[in-house]
């Protein structure tokens, strides 16, 4: 049996232009608010956004981005968010301590 001879020639590239990449990840901000809806009179509304809104207060908190529309700003002061998991469900839940009640379904709350 004959040994086959494999050859490589190794260059140094020299003025080579890096291309950026792209990232692996996009991440977007949260935007949280309040609207007048349910039996109660207020409920929280969620939506994704990639900018902050002239009159948003940004909060960052754990390299977490959370936007905070104006109108929901003294409704939502000294509220923790917590994203909660079980067997049956995922969700947002809002510790309010500025709640005078809420609905018997948990929608909708007044102040």
């Amino acid at each position: 049996m004959s040994a086959s001879l494999v050859r490589a020639t190794v260059r140094a590239v020299s003025k080579r232009k890096l291309q950026p990449t792209r990232a692996a990840l996009t991440l977007v901000g949260l935007k949280v608010g309040v609207r007048t809806r349910g039996c109660n009179g207020l409920s929280y509304s969620l939506e994704y956004t990639k900018t902050k809104g002239d009159s948003d207060e940004e909060v960052i908190q754990d390299g977490v981005r959370v936007f905070i529309e104006k109108k929901a700003q003294l409704t939502l002061l000294g509220t923790e968010m917590d994203y909660v998991e079980d067997k049956l469900s995922s969700e947002f839940v809002f510790n309010n301590p500025n709640i005078k009640g809420t609905c018997g379904c948990g929608e909708s709350f007044n102040i």
